[in-house]
């Protein structure tokens, strides 16, 4: 997800004296990590909804998509509404509507395939969304086939119709999101949702996590009402449930209560929405595609002041985690050796994270993340302004590191201007992320494995 460069120094002071709202947040039910069997059934907010029974965990072979019914109640979602109020679950109504179901009641490959075409040739799809559609149903079966997993074609049956299914609803019925957005966890849980669809793209056997130890007092440092900040650098629109399927047997209220701060495209593009709404997310355009449309430069700064007021109340409140990605963008290979290489972090967004969270008024700190894992979902090889870039995605390894938080004031205290020092708090977190990432890199694409450790990054395969 695209992160936030913010040029907001002057508004972040004044923001943050601000009385905050009181804050609840209270982590989602724990879900059985899983097996590549099992599977979340589960009904849609502000969409017709599947009855309550399929809200449970059930095993694909039990059943097939057509089981599922449809239910009259109402759901609803605030398309404006305040952190605070996003924090409670507050909502507003949203209109229900009808939809086709094609991809839920499909029995079939080939008729998942034929509905695709089907809806497009009666209007109700875009053609670029139905091409989009109908290439990303090839690509994932041909990883999920390369898994190796059992039952595969039912997995793909299963989480191909729901995928589907979502992003047909959120055509007819878009889904708009507010500055601080509340994963959708109930009546449809879209959390676990986007969990069971890559689950069966990592190959745990070659996936690896860094220093553990420091996910574990990083949950402790949360449960003391401290904040905690990841700057990483990011590799995939997958990347969000990479990290929580990585952490997921061992650090759950982590990868669950992690807030993202995301770019407005995976808002925006219809394959990515409904992935998009099972997570946190602080809700910002982006800087590399800020200018792309002159006439909305204006609305976009405000939108951006919006969401940091969001972000600032929110850190207000204590025992938050946030990822940002100060690179304001996806890694991509070098053009020439095509190796990939964590992209360089924008010295301002990294200085303006650092600022809010230090004058927050809770102890905050800020952890070098690392994650390896381009191959699951590798981007366009430059950046695009048109909205719906192909996914290809495939069957491959992954991994996720941490380092100890750096302590800002040390760095400062060595330079001779604010200037200085930013570059070099921005520098040292950079560096931290590159060690971490070849490590990583020894491990899974050097073929090392546990091997690859050093005495700075102990890897581990807590799934195990």
């Amino acid at each position: 997800m695209p992160s936030l460069t913010l040029t907001l120094n002057s508004q972040i002071s004044s923001l943050l004296r601000r009385p905050s709202p009181s804050h609840s947040s209270s982590p989602s039910p724990a879900f059985p990590p899983d097996s590549f069997l099992s599977l979340s059934l589960a009904s849609s907010p502000s969409r017709p909804l599947f009855r309550s029974p399929f809200f449970r965990q059930a095993c694909v072979g039990l059943g097939t998509m057509s089981d599922l019914a449809l239910d009259a109640d109402k759901s609803s979602f605030s398309s404006s509404s305040s952190a605070a109020a996003a924090a409670a679950g507050d909502s507003e109504a949203h209109s229900e509507v009808e939809h086709s179901r094609a991809f839920i009641e499909a029995t079939s490959h080939e008729e998942l395939l034929s509905g695709i075409r089907n809806l497009a040739e009666a209007g109700k799809l875009p053609p670029n969304v139905a091409a989009g559609m109908e290439e990303l149903f090839h690509t994932y079966k041909n990883a999920v086939y390369q898994s190796g997993i059992p039952g595969a074609d039912e997995v793909i049956l299963s989480n191909m119709s729901l995928a589907l299914d979502r992003v047909l609803y959120d055509v007819e019925d878009p889904f708009e999101f507010s500055p601080y957005h509340k994963a959708l966890r109930k009546p449809f849980d879209y959390y676990v949702f986007g969990q069971n669809y890559i689950r069966p793209l990592i190959d745990f056997r070659n996936s690896y996590v860094g220093n553990i130890d420091i996910f574990t007092e990083i949950q402790e440092k949360l449960c003391q009402g401290h904040n905690v900040v990841f700057m990483t650098n990011h590799q995939t629109e997958a990347d969000p449930a990479i990290i929580a399927l990585l952490l997921e047997k061992t650090h759950q209220e982590i990868a669950q209560n992690l807030i993202y701060v995301a770019g407005d495209r995976v808002l925006i593009d219809p394959l990515c929405k409904p992935f998009s709404m099972g997570r946190n997310l602080f809700c910002v355009y982006s800087k590399k595609h800020m200018f792309d449309i002159p006439e909305l430069v204006d609305m976009k700064r405000k939108a951006n002041i919006r969401s940091l007021k969001e972000m600032a109340l929110l850190l207000r409140g204590g025992s938050q985690i946030v990822w940002i990605a100060p690179s304001g963008g996806r890694d991509r290979p070098d053009p020439v050796t095509e190796v990939w290489y964590p992209a360089p972090f924008d010295p301002s967004s990294v200085d303006n994270m650092r600022r809010l969270v230090e004058h927050s008024g809770v102890p905050g700190h800020v952890y070098p993340l690392s994650l390896l894992c381009y191959d699951i979902m590798p981007p366009p090889g430059q950046v695009e302004k048109e909205i719906g870039e192909r996914r290809v995605v495939s069957f491959s390894g992954a991994g996720l590191s941490v380092s100890p938080a750096i302590n800002s004031s040390e760095v400062i205290a060595n330079c001779e201007n604010p200037e200085e020092a930013k570059e070099a708090y921005t520098r040292l977190v950079y560096d931290s992320v590159v060690q971490q990432y070849n490590v990583l890199k020894d491990a899974i694409k050097g073929q090392k494995g546990l091997n690859a450790s050093t005495e700075r990054v102990a890897l581990s395969q807590p799934w195990d």
